[in-house]
């Protein structure tokens, strides 16, 4: 195992001089933000354990198993309506619609730490990584009629087009769903608090496991094991092991590694509904 400092940063250190400020995403992500904040004043224990499930529901499920694992590596299959479901889980975690999270990960992969080719390279800073890629969009990463040649597979089916282009509006009905059950408590706490939260842990494996942690192989990238953000993201943390083997079910290779994802794939394969799962390191 070896231990890893801070990656280097690009020459500017700063965004490309083509990438504009995006005030309408600086906007929207600062609302959201400041109203996760009133979370004291609505607080109640349901609404704190509706913000832990929602988060756990749409994290790991919606995002780590199906986003990353199911739609981005294929590391498994699940029948369609189930796949379907499951992606529709990803969009209510408001990370984007399937196309867009799909492109911008492959990119990653396919050309990982490139101050120019991946989205949120490293390289570019640690808050680059984490959040300005998003303020400073660029339109290979951002423009669907460009990013969405990356995930063909996805953009033949028109239902993958439906939600990629209106995966917004989901949180609609989510909202006035959590108000009848619980009111702005669940409002404040289901849709805002888990948002911020959601994104920040999403946003770890970007940036903090691209500086800090260890490695269980050798790799030409800043790659790192980094548990902490491992336990925020269901596993997705171990991410040395997942950049080796991008195309494997299992995050944790470790006794240690605690891969809490995998956890739901495996439930899935003994009840018959996971098939073809990938557990082969090539």
């Amino acid at each position: 195992m070896i231990l890893k400092s801070s990656p280097t940063a690009s020459e500017s250190g700063k965004p490309a001089a083509t990438n504009s400020f995006n005030w309408t995403y600086l906007v929207f992500f600062g609302a959201f933000h400041g109203l996760a904040l009133l979370a004291p004043w609505f607080f109640t224990w349901k609404a704190l354990f509706l913000t832990l499930f929602l988060h756990w529901l749409f994290g790991s499920i919606g995002i780590c198993l199906g986003y990353h694992r199911l739609l981005s590596h294929r590391s498994f299959q699940v029948p369609k309506l189930l796949e379907y479901a499951i992606a529709i889980l990803g969009a209510l975690a408001l990370q984007g619609g399937p196309i867009f999270w799909v492109s911008g990960h492959r990119q990653h992969h396919a050309h990982t730490e490139h101050v120019d080719k991946d989205p949120y390279s490293a390289k570019r800073g640690f808050w680059w990584s984490h959040v300005l890629w998003l303020l400073y969009p660029r339109p290979e990463f951002f423009n669907r009629e460009i990013y969405q040649t990356a995930a063909p597979d996805l953009l033949k089916q028109p239902f993958y087009r439906w939600l990629d282009k209106y995966f917004l509006m989901l949180q609609i009905p989510l909202a006035l769903l959590l108000y009848g059950l619980g009111g702005w408590s669940f409002v404040i706490y289901g849709v805002f608090l888990r948002s911020v939260l959601l994104w920040h842990s999403t946003w770890f494996v970007n940036s903090a496991t691209h500086t800090w942690g260890y490695r269980n192989f050798e790799a030409d990238d800043n790659a790192l094991n980094l548990w902490w953000v491992s336990i925020v993201t269901y596993g997705e943390g171990w991410h040395n092991n997942h950049h080796k083997y991008p195309n494997v079910a299992k995050s944790g290779y470790k006794w240690w590694e605690i891969d809490v994802t995998w956890w739901s794939i495996r439930a899935l394969q003994r009840l018959g509904l996971a098939k073809k799962v990938n557990l082969y390191k090539s």
